[in-house]
């Protein structure tokens, strides 16, 4: 069975702060979205046209109106809408560490990196608004120092 990944949800009861890191720091664009019966938003790596792009979905948790999301995909405790849970983080290839390093630094957001030996790849770490591990890993050759 070839099998290959589609897209990450992460709930959240900010979605503002959701589209200010992963559109505004990371770069993947807001995209279409089905009119489901909570609020959301797609994030998209490529062509919004096609929604096998939408690699980020954004489920938002409207505290006023939660029977929408609860009919749709189940109710969960918002305590425990923190973090990662069990996944221990989400990663994306991507090009540009020089730039990327330079937002992070200009939105104060903390950011952990290293080099994977033999894999030729540099990796940097960083925590969205909710929690999530968020893995970046660039090609080695980017790499200068931070």
């Amino acid at each position: 069975m070839p099998i290959s990944l589609n897209h990450v949800s992460i709930r959240s009861a900010d979605l503002a702060a959701c589209e200010r890191f992963y559109a505004g720091l990371l770069g993947l664009q807001v995209g279409p979205r089905p009119p489901f019966p909570f609020p959301g938003l797609w994030l998209y790596a490529g062509d919004t046209a096609r929604a096998a792009n939408a690699v980020v979905h954004i489920i938002g948790v409207d505290r006023s109106r939660p029977e929408g999301l609860a009919g749709y995909l189940g109710d969960r405790d918002e305590k425990l809408l923190q973090g990662t849970g069990v996944v221990d983080h989400v990663a994306f290839f991507a090009t540009g560490l020089a730039a990327l390093r330079a937002r992070l630094a200009a939105a104060g957001l903390a950011l952990r990196e290293r080099t994977v030996p033999l894999l030729g790849l540099h990796q940097v770490f960083v925590d969205d608004p909710n929690g999530v591990v968020v893995e970046l890993n660039f090609p080695a050759d980017e790499q200068a120092p931070a």
